[in-house]
């Protein structure tokens, strides 16, 4: 199974709910047009991804969730991430891409913390 993605608006945050594989090839694309869909198409420059769901995370998923950091960045937007599992979590806390972010562990919070 591969991610599905939904992007929902929270106030001025572009809510992103990814559920499923984030894995090399249309998951891992996938995420990274709806990030991009949201800043450009859209203009959100404040994105939370919901990654509550994610069963996986391979290399792939993790590049392109550092590719769509820096790209929010260099725009003058924000990447942050809510609901990470315990595997998910662990992934990104081995491959030292963990501190890159802003983590937290309930939505609300991190829809406060744009503010």
């Amino acid at each position: 199974m591969s991610a599905k993605l939904n992007t929902r608006l929270v106030g001025d945050v572009a809510v992103i709910d990814v559920s499923g594989r984030i894995t090399l090839g249309d998951a891992s694309t996938a995420m990274r047009e709806e990030i991009l869909r949201a800043l450009t198409d859209q203009g959100h420059k404040k994105i939370l991804l919901n990654l509550g769901d994610v069963a996986y995370i391979d290399s792939s998923g993790i590049g392109e969730l550092v590719s769509g950091y820096t790209t929010m960045v260099h725009r003058g937007g924000a990447l942050k991430l809510v609901g990470l599992t315990k595997r998910v979590k662990d992934v990104l806390q081995i491959t030292k891409v963990y501190s890159l972010f802003e983590v937290y562990e309930e939505e609300t919070e991190a829809v406060r913390s744009f503010a």
